[in-house]
């Protein structure tokens, strides 16, 4: 993954995320409560609801390997443990340089 910020899917435009679910390569892990568009800067934030007890994580655009249009899906090329064991997200902090690196650091391993 070269830039963990760029939506790498092959779409023709990327539609409002928002509400869609997502699935990680073992199986769903939530929906998506917000998603960013920026050029460098795309990402999605996930509610993982009952399966991380509530807690949010944010999945850099070029973790997604492609999106369902017709059943709403976004499938992302990591597990379920990677995302789990992914920094927490902090609203608080979202546009902090040091949150963004912690993240960035995390995702380019895989």
């Amino acid at each position: 993954m070269t830039d963990v910020w760029v939506y790498q899917v092959e779409v023709a435009e990327i539609p409002d995320l928002t509400g869609y679910d997502v699935v990680a390569t073992d199986g769903e892990i939530g929906r998506v409560d917000e998603a960013t568009y920026e050029d460098g800067s795309g990402s999605l934030v996930v509610d993982t609801g009952w399966w991380i007890f509530g807690k949010k994580r944010m999945l850099p655009a070029g973790t997604i390997s492609s999106i369902d249009l017709g059943e709403r899906k976004v499938q992302v090329r990591l597990s379920k443990d990677q995302i789990k064991s992914a920094p927490d997200y902090d609203v608080s902090r979202r546009h902090d340089a040091g949150f963004r690196e912690d993240h960035e650091s995390y995702y380019l391993g895989f």
